[in-house]
């Protein structure tokens, strides 16, 4: 399974946000909030717990209905076929079963299913603490791009104005390439400044340049700066090299970097 931390799934509110990412295959974790308002649900009426029963709230209550998904689960795989072959959007989709009628068969199948989801998921949160800290380092670097992102697209405080979706569209991926190129200069800019501390004798640890973030913009001059005589200036072949060995760094230093 692919695992993902989307920020913009409603801090693991959403049932069927946690239902629709398992049948397409997505182990969706994110970073949980909010805790003594989230519910448990108990597989059955008769199941209790010796240690963590009182996360399920009193006996015979928050119970699955697992009838109904069996009853539904052709709706259910219908659908998301029809999402994996792109017949019908995602959002529209998501966006239909968060504001759907509890009278909506599909709604309540969806909601059920992630119910049972997003109690599996809450109890691997509570009990896995290396999952824990690598769901807050993952959810902490795209929240730190998207605040990248919002710098980098100042204007209109990154409102999208239009209400053509292929404007939107553009909107979008235009301000996603902007701060990936700002990144990439801030990259070979660290990457020089490595080259020149090596160059004075300095020794660069691995540890120390994996904490170091390419979302810089202290020395970004947001509004340019428009030069007509530099236009011809052809810029130099950039250095991809950097004598930094990186293999010393462990998976869980690596992944936090």
């Amino acid at each position: 399974m692919n695992m993902i931390t989307p920020a913009e799934c409603l801090q693991g509110q959403s049932y069927p946000v946690f239902a629709l990412a398992h049948l397409l295959g997505i182990d969706l974790m994110p970073r949980i909030r909010n805790w003594k308002d989230l519910l448990f649900f108990r597989p059955s009426r008769i199941m209790q717990y010796e240690h963590i029963d009182a996360l399920f709230g009193e006996p015979g209550r928050n119970v699955i209905d697992w009838g109904l998904i069996e009853a539904h689960l052709r709706d259910l795989m219908r659908v998301t076929v029809s999402v994996r072959e792109s017949a019908i959007s995602s959002t529209l989709l998501l966006k239909r079963l968060r504001s759907g009628s509890h009278r909506n068969a599909t709604y309540t199948a969806f909601r059920e299913v992630g119910r049972v989801i997003r109690t599996v998921q809450l109890l691997r949160y509570l009990s896995d603490a290396p999952l824990r800290a690598w769901v807050t380092a993952a959810t902490n670097k795209v929240e730190a791009f998207n605040a990248f992102q919002d710098w980098v697209r100042f204007g209109q405080r990154g409102t999208v104005t239009a209400n053509d979706p292929v404007e939107q569209e553009k909107d979008v991926k235009f301000t996603s390439l902007l701060a990936n190129l700002v990144i990439f200069h801030n990259t070979l800019d660290i990457a020089d400044v490595v080259r020149e501390l090596q160059a004075e004798g300095w020794i660069v640890d691995p540890l120390d340049l994996a904490q170091v973030s390419p979302y810089l913009t202290e020395h970004i001059k947001r509004f340019g700066e428009y030069s007509t005589h530099e236009l011809g200036i052809t810029p130099e072949d950039y250095d991809a090299h950097l004598d930094v060995d990186f293999s010393v760094l462990g998976e869980d230093e690596a992944a936090a970097a």
